[in-house]
């Protein structure tokens, strides 16, 4: 069966033009009477997709701001690290012991609708006044991915992934920002001195590398289809050609550590002076301000692909979803809401640097006001920007990113597996999982 694509980059346009323009279910306890009656309080358990230090604080002032307004209902915060959240998810939905509401990327709809965990939200949002203020591109994308075309998750921040460099290294090396592949290599050695051990760039080989690296790829190759008649386009000759050049760059301009990095210890090899540049995301910005001053790091777009234009992922993307088996599916809606209003919105992405949905929020000083939310403009309202849509819709794509991908990433940069193979048998995973599902869905 043919999926229908998303056929333009209206969800980067319009999110472009509107920046132009600027166990896990709580039981019902006794509460307080008020006027003679007893109120009982519904206790929900939300789970965060990348607690920590910086993130954490965030949701809990959004949470304790809900509660008040909301006194009838309890949120009980749980915080999960990012490289293991999707494990952890997984696993809740195999035992069916759910929280009520998640923070979860787009990518992973697909997969938990198929899998019946998460509750359509078509008719609560259909009733809600404040539709009409969340990005309809992202929205609509949400729906086409997932087969049966409900909406599983209200996006509530959206990103792109860049390359964040040490201006004040370029600065004292005479160079500009790299705006080509060519210059962004030649950046990577001309940044290296081991005397001081300093590299010019850092390469995320532990946990998530598969996906950042899918984005390297075709940000260079600029081909936007993910499958052609079926075949994955993973392994095409461009792909071969971009990998061989930037997995060589290991151990000779990056740290031998990169091969175990998660994103943590990638971005901590940034912030802390060891790298000169990091090929990350808009949402990295607030780790990078904490320890950097302005005049010191910068987002660039990365470079325009061969055949001369940006070339981004669709859907990247993150939501709040109600999970099926939660028990207050009302009051789980409201902190829903709550979470995509003009509040809410405005101070979770703005502490954390990523793109607002809410039409509100776009307007506001800080978003005109940052330089790295209008990097992301100036990608995204470029009229040959194009999306790439990776196969979210196959229900084995994350797990072949972690289980297959990931691991064979660390092979090749310890020498014990070509590029070559890395992608055939990439390649080879996600056709299998398309015949599959072209099979069920005939």
């Amino acid at each position: 069966m043919l999926r229908k694509k998303v056929t333009t980059s209206m969800l980067a346009i319009t999110m472009a033009a509107s920046l132009a323009l600027t166990g896990c279910h709580g039981k019902e306890q006794s509460s307080q009477k008020s006027s003679q009656k007893t109120e009982q309080i519904v206790h929900l358990t939300f789970w965060d997709d990348n607690s920590g230090p910086q993130r954490t604080p965030i949701w809990k002032e959004i949470i304790d701001k809900f509660e008040k307004e909301n006194p009838t209902i309890d949120i009980k915060y749980v915080g999960l690290p990012k490289d293991s959240a999707k494990a952890t998810f997984d696993a809740a939905i195999a035992a069916e012991d759910t929280p009520d509401i998640g923070s979860v990327y787009t990518s992973w709809l697909p997969e938990y609708s198929s899998r019946h965990a998460l509750l359509p939200l078509d008719s609560y949002f259909a009733n809600w006044s404040e539709k009409e203020k969340i990005n309809k591109e992202a929205i609509r994308f949400n729906q086409q991915i997932v087969v049966d075309q409900k909406l599983y998750g209200i996006p509530y921040t959206e990103n792109l992934d860049i390359l964040w460099v040490r201006s004040d290294w370029l600065n004292e090396a005479h160079m500009k920002a790299p705006e080509t592949w060519d210059e962004f290599f030649r950046a990577a050695e001309k940044l290296t001195d081991p005397a001081k051990k300093r590299y010019g760039f850092t390469i995320r080989g532990g946990a998530g590398a598969s996906f950042q690296l899918q984005r390297m790829m075709y940000a260079y190759s600029g081909i936007e289809d993910s499958i052609i008649n079926g075949k994955s386009t993973i392994n095409n000759p461009k792909h071969v050609e971009f990998l061989k050049k930037y997995l060589a760059l290991y151990q000779n301009y990056t740290p031998k550590s990169d091969i175990t990095n998660d994103y943590k210890a990638m971005l901590a090899g940034f912030d802390t002076g060891v790298a000169a540049m990091v090929q990350h995301n808009l949402g990295s910005y607030a780790e990078h301000s904490e320890v950097l001053t302005p005049d010191q790091f910068q987002a660039v777009p990365l470079p325009k692909s061969v055949k001369g234009h940006f070339t981004v992922e669709a859907g990247n993307a993150i939501g709040i979803s109600i999970f099926k088996g939660t028990k207050h599916p009302k009051e789980a809606w409201k902190f829903v809401q709550f979470m995509n209003s003009k509040f809410a919105q405005s101070y979770w992405n703005r502490n954390v640097g990523q793109i607002p949905t809410n039409a509100d929020v776009l307007n506001e000083e800080w978003v005109k006001n940052a330089p790295h939310i209008q990097i992301a403009a100036k990608v995204y309202s470029n009229p040959e920007t194009t999306l790439n849509e990776p196969p979210f819709y196959l229900p084995e794509y994350s797990r072949i990113l972690y289980t297959i991908v990931d691991p064979s990433i660390q092979a090749v940069l310890s020498g014990n597996m070509t590029v070559e193979e890395l992608l055939e048998q990439w390649a080879g995973a996600i056709n299998e999982a398309q015949q599959q599902y072209d099979q069920q869905h005939k």
